[in-house]
């Protein structure tokens, strides 16, 4: 049985901060008990939450720090704090070999910056991407990048989204051959700017990969489940996210709306409640919470700063999932091989 590298976890960051992220750091620790931790952050507050959490505190090290980054930090004000904050602390424990991959609720742009200076970026990848696992109609999630670490991107910077993309979706999803498409205003070959229509080029050409490109996909079918690898930009793909989000949140309040408007209502959602409930589920964002930034040497999760203890769970066991797998190698694997195949 392999063992589990440890997962170092910012306790200060995130919406609620420490209590949160050790309720569930423990949880995923009940569920995966060989789960080790290296606790980054101030050493009182963490051993006080500790001591509802025996089963956490006998597999975790703790790592003291005072320093923050707040949500209000630029990246180069968190850059200027990497060495004391927690969550520069618990980076470094990645770079060092301490810990094998870190999760973090803190400063999205902050992480990444931070990420990028310590971990720095595989050979071949001009730009690491911000990517997470999407719920569709299909058997399985679907992997969406870049979901805002890049504004601009050119073809290239697309094509290496695609061939890390499709790393990703073998590793967490288990697919040999993931299909991958860009996302465009139309499917026609001639829709797009000039970037996207150069990166399909070349993804068509690159057949020698364990993937299926299958072209352009509009913003209505991304959550058909009609391919396994979403490809774009970090400002289409921001936006792209935030409308799923916010479509989820409308369809729940709209269903809890209808449920409550009368006494006939009442007694419909009781007989429905099974269907009901499971629509939730679907479209609860802490079941697929944590993004991972990929294209970095070492694994590093952001999760969402308004994530609850199961939120945090599945960011942790993502973590453990891609740090077993080596999603690192994986990747950079794909690359070399994308490589050599378009020297051809």
């Amino acid at each position: 049985m392999s063992v589990t590298p440890r997962i170092a976890i910012d306790a200060m960051g995130g919406d609620v901060g420490v209590r949160v992220m050790l309720e569930g750091a423990a949880k995923a620790r009940y569920q995966h008990d060989r789960l080790r931790f290296l606790l980054v952050g101030d050493e009182q507050r963490i051993k006080a939450a500790l001591d509802n959490h025996p089963n956490l505190r006998a597999a975790s090290d703790i790592i003291h720090t005072d320093g923050v980054v707040s949500g209000e930090d630029k990246p180069s004000q968190a850059l200027r704090k990497a060495r004391n904050s927690s969550m520069g602390l618990a980076i470094d424990a990645v770079k060092r070999g301490d810990a094998g991959g870190a999760v973090s609720a803190g400063n999205t742009g902050a992480l990444m910056a931070m990420a990028k200076v310590a971990l720095r970026t595989m050979p071949g990848i001009d730009r690491p991407a911000l990517s997470a696992l999407m719920p569709t109609l299909g058997d399985h999630d679907c992997v969406m990048l870049d979901l805002g670490a890049n504004t601009d991107c050119d073809a290239n910077n697309l094509v290496q989204f695609a061939v890390m993309g499709a790393a990703y979706a073998r590793t967490a999803m288990k697919l040999e051959r993931p299909r991958v498409a860009l996302l465009n205003i139309g499917t026609e070959e001639q829709k797009g700017t000039d970037e996207i229509r150069e990166a399909a080029v070349r993804l068509r050409a690159a057949a020698h990969l364990p993937m299926e490109f299958v072209g352009f996909i509009e913003g209505d079918k991304l959550s058909r489940g009609e391919v396994d690898v979403i490809v774009h930009d970090g400002f289409s793909g921001n936006i792209a996210l935030k409308t799923m989000e916010g479509t989820a949140r409308f369809v729940t309040d709209l269903l809890r709306e209808a449920f409550t408007s009368s006494l006939r209502s009442k007694i419909g959602f009781l007989i429905s409640r099974p269907a009901t409930e499971l629509l939730r589920h679907r479209l609860d964002p802490n079941n697929h919470n944590g993004a991972v930034f990929l294209g970095l040497n070492g694994v590093v999760l952001k999760s969402h700063g308004s994530a609850d203890a199961k939120g945090v769970a599945h960011a942790v066991h993502l973590c453990a999932e891609l740090v077993e797998k080596d999603i690192t190698r994986q990747v950079t694997e794909d690359l070399g091989n994308f490589r050599r195949g378009s020297d051809q």
